[in-house]
């Protein structure tokens, strides 16, 4: 009965032409592209379903990566296949790519972009709303009982005390999961999940002082895919400490507008890895860069899609997708409250972030419309106002 209502597959073309015009316009980082998806992919173009979509979401959230990009390879792996998953995966980060070391280039060659302060002080407030509007998408989308909303309660707890997201969050809540909704007390064994063994996956050490600084780069960054959880937020502490306090490649100036620049362009907020690589080496450093983040979200996808396919009916990996989707919920409100912290500092970000909200809601204005409203508003309140605390905090 389920196979029947399993949508059909996709044609690799159509698969990467969707994920070039996500990667294009689809602003508010990870949540909010999730959300789109979720409302073009399985209400619109009915690619998914529901439960598929839900599926996607917990197993992604529960492995090392950006969250919206694994979720757009296993969406593109379920409709596409092996060969759909990397079509879409690498047309969902081309767009970003092009305008970010578009971007570190015209950084590099000018000696600064001044209007990128002033854009961040106007869009940042809308981010924080168009994540808050996206994760009520989500919610309504997965959230069934009172035990998930106790499991995002006690992640965002956590989220907010630790200032970070905790990647064993996943695995105990998933672990919830298939005690309580699974067969563990059903008098069934409960199989091997190969997709808890995925979340035991840890990158080797590697030494980044040997080699060209390219090979530095390629290291740095493939070790930074493969060791944070999460969405975006998630990764800057990783990158501030290893590319300001470590290496030395960037200044505390520079990182932080290699932050706004993955905040206010389209796509994952980690395509600050390709301002930071450009920064660094130029354009072969943007490019090694961009493989190095986003390299491995491919393979723990592409290891992990093909078992959760075929384990899909399971009680077990119901439980435990069930149990990680709670723990998303959580941890996502959680680092909404992290970047308020950074995004609102004075009445007019907070007027922003209640407008935005309440025009994303209300009236369902689409998101490449409201960054570019808001970022006229910081170009034109941002000299008035002077605000000094804007890339401080």
């Amino acid at each position: 009965m389920e196979s029947a209502n399993t949508p059909s597959m996709v044609p690799i073309r159509d698969l990467a032409l969707y994920y070039l015009r996500l990667g294009a316009l689809g602003f508010g980082g990870p949540v909010a592209l999730v959300g789109q998806m979720e409302r073009e992919l399985v209400q619109e173009r009915k690619w998914l379903t529901k439960e598929e979509m839900r599926e996607g979401i917990a197993v992604c959230q529960s492995m090392p990566g950006p969250l919206a990009i694994q979720v757009g390879i296993y969406i593109s792996y379920l409709r596409g296949g092996f060969w759909g998953a990397w079509a879409g995966g690498w047309a969902f980060i081309l767009p970003n790519f092009v305008i970010v070391a578009t971007l570190g280039a015209l950084y590099t060659y000018f000696g600064g972009l001044s209007p990128v302060t002033a854009i961040f002080y106007g869009v940042a407030p809308a981010v924080i709303a168009l994540i808050l509007s996206s994760c009520y998408s989500l919610a309504k989308l997965g959230m069934e009982d009172w035990l998930q909303w106790a499991i995002a309660a006690v992640c965002f707890v956590v989220t907010v005390a630790v200032q970070a997201e905790v990647a064993l969050l996943f695995l105990a809540s998933g672990i919830v999961g298939i005690a309580y909704y699974g067969s563990l007390f059903r008098g069934k064994t409960v199989p091997s999940l190969p997709l808890l063994a995925a979340l035991a996956v840890t990158a080797p050490t590697t030494n980044a002082a040997a080699g060209s600084i390219l090979g530095k780069l390629l290291l740095f960054f493939l070790k930074a895919g493969s060791l944070t959880f999460g969405s975006g937020l998630v990764i800057v502490p990783f990158l501030e400490k290893g590319l300001v306090q470590q290496t030395g490649w960037l200044d505390e100036r520079q990182f932080l507008v290699a932050v706004a620049m993955g905040m206010i362009s389209p796509g994952p907020v980690v395509i600050t890895a390709t301002f930071v690589g450009y920064l660094v080496a130029g354009f072969w450093g943007s490019l090694v860069s961009t493989v190095g983040i986003f390299l491995p979200s491919f393979l723990f996808v592409l290891l992990v899609a093909p078992i959760l396919v075929r384990n899909r009916a399971n009680l077990n990996v119901k439980g435990f997708v069930k149990g990680a989707y709670a723990a998303a919920i959580g941890t996502i409100l959680g680092a909404c409250v992290l970047l308020g912290k950074i995004a609102i500092g004075d009445w007019l970000t907070v007027l922003i972030a209640l407008v935005s909200l309440i025009v994303l809601v209300g009236w369902k204005v689409s998101n490449p419309v409201l960054v570019a409203a808001t970022a006229m508003i910081g170009l034109i309140a941002f000299p008035i106002l002077q605000p000094t605390w804007v890339f401080v905090k």
